[in-house]
């Protein structure tokens, strides 16, 4: 039974290809989006590029025929019509939502469809699509089906891990350290390994005795862990099971796109940073790092900020640039002491990488259209970009570039995404499996047993 979806703004905004994700079902959009629409195109911001793309893709369908009738929108079957809001349906409203603001008569055009299919006594269910909470509340009082827009949503409690545990004997515990490796599948697994997948090995006869291994799907096999313990970093080691997995992912050039999810103080960024400046400054595999990340406040804006374009951007970069004096400083550096016991501030390390042309730091607002090759690219707080963001930033990566993406879910400071649509766990869901690219979630706080406690209590 074909359905009908009345479409909000927020959607198109959302995502512009939603018109194409309904399948062979009906879809209608209402005289007030398309104004709302007109209204965002003007925004310089992903907003008005998507009120740009949607405005692109109604004018495309109505070289097919006519709006108001409905328009086949491609081989799969699904119609699209854009209809006006009538006056006599506003009059059917609870008083209340009588004002005829936008979203009263969005509802108008969804009481209107519902009707109608009543009228013809076929009734497929009519459905408000919206990722306004209040209208769906609003919906819901008069009498609607309305939904929130799923087709990008990630549960986060199923989340792809990145890592699991395999219970295994002595010997294939030792056929992994020989040549070929160990094959999987003879294992008893309850799901399929992904690629790159990152795999603690307990031998059921002594479960202290573990291993480290990762999944290579090429050959099928699970292979020991060998950069971590060939690469010096400095100051850094891992210090848990999952650094250790999200390192050997770093320092692999093979594995092009790592994305890296956790808590405040699980070092994701410092590890991230770590492995660059190694492979940029030491190794010479990239030309130099690029490092990103969204320019959205936790607070209130403090208004426009003087002086060029690095100027403006210090404050944004900050917790980039702490984490690399962190790993650039000695220990007295660490301790914030003097060789004299007496303070000094940090050291700018990072403008000398900047000086040396090893370090970049660009306005994520700038990067589309560029081309990114031979770079280590890391794009930090990335769950505060959108999907379409992520799908940007991803895009512009050129041959020889590694790009790492760290954030935190559950720490958004985006109004227009949540734990579920943001595009870090969107690209953590979309390129599971795939050979080119890793994942970890990393679950023990490092940063200290403060904010470890405030992470799991607050």
């Amino acid at each position: 039974m074909r359905k009908t979806f009345v479409l909000d703004t927020n959607v198109l905004l959302h995502d512009p290809d939603a018109l194409t994700r309904f399948e062979d079902n009906n879809i209608v959009i209402p005289i007030e989006v398309v104004a709302e629409i007109d209204r965002f195109k003007r925004d310089p911001a992903e907003k008005g590029r998507n009120a740009r793309e949607v405005s692109r893709l109604l004018d495309e369908l109505r070289g097919r025929g006519n709006l108001a009738e409905g328009v086949e929108i491609d081989e799969q079957g699904g119609v699209l019509k854009v209809v006006f809001c009538r006056s006599d349906t506003l009059t059917t409203l609870p008083p209340e939502l009588k004002g005829g603001n936008g979203d009263n008569n969005i509802l108008a055009v969804a009481l209107e469809q519902q009707q109608l299919q009543a009228v013809i006594g076929d009734q497929p269910p009519v459905i408000l699509v919206t990722k306004d909470t209040n209208l769906r509340i609003k919906a819901d009082a008069v009498g609607l089906i309305a939904q929130d827009y799923t087709s990008d949503r990630v549960a986060i409690a199923d989340l792809y891990p990145g890592v699991r545990e395999v219970w295994v004997n002595a010997e294939q515990m030792d056929r992994v350290k020989e040549p070929p490796g160990l094959p999987v599948e003879p294992l008893d697994l309850e799901q399929p390994l992904q690629a790159n997948e990152g795999v603690t090995l307990i031998d059921r006869a002594q479960p202290s005795h573990t291993l480290l291994a990762r999944y290579q799907a090429a050959t099928a096999t699970l292979q020991p862990l060998q950069r971590v313990s060939k690469v010096k970093l400095g100051r850094i080691h891992a210090r848990n099971r999952e650094q250790t997995f999200a390192l050997d992912l770093l320092l692999d050039p093979a594995v092009q796109l790592v994305t890296l999810v956790g808590k405040a103080g699980t070092g994701k960024t410092l590890l991230a940073l770590a492995a660059g400046l190694n492979q940029v400054a030491e190794e010479r595999l990239y030309e130099r790092m690029l490092v990103t990340r969204p320019v959205i406040s936790l607070g209130k804006e403090l208004g426009f900020l003087p002086g060029d374009i690095e100027e403006k951007m210090g404050p944004w970069m900050q917790p980039i640039i702490d984490n690399l004096d962190f790993l650039l400083g000695g220990d007295d550096h660490h301790k914030g002491t003097s060789s004299r016991g007496g303070s000094r501030p940090p050291r700018s390390n990072w403008s000398d990488l900047k000086g040396m042309g090893l370090l970049e730091v660009e306005a994520i607002s700038y990067i589309r259209g560029r081309s990114i090759p031979g770079q280590y690219m890391v794009v930090d707080e990335a769950q505060n970009l959108t999907p379409h963001e992520v799908k940007t930033i991803v895009t512009r990566v050129g041959e020889g570039t590694k790009i790492v993406l760290t954030g935190d879910p559950y720490q958004i400071d985006n109004p227009y995404v949540d734990a579920e649509s943001n595009g870090l766990t969107w690209l953590v869901e979309r390129f599971k499996g795939q050979a080119l690219a890793g994942h970890v979630t990393l679950q023990r706080g490092e940063r200290s047993e403060l904010a470890e406690l405030a992470a799991n209590l607050l």
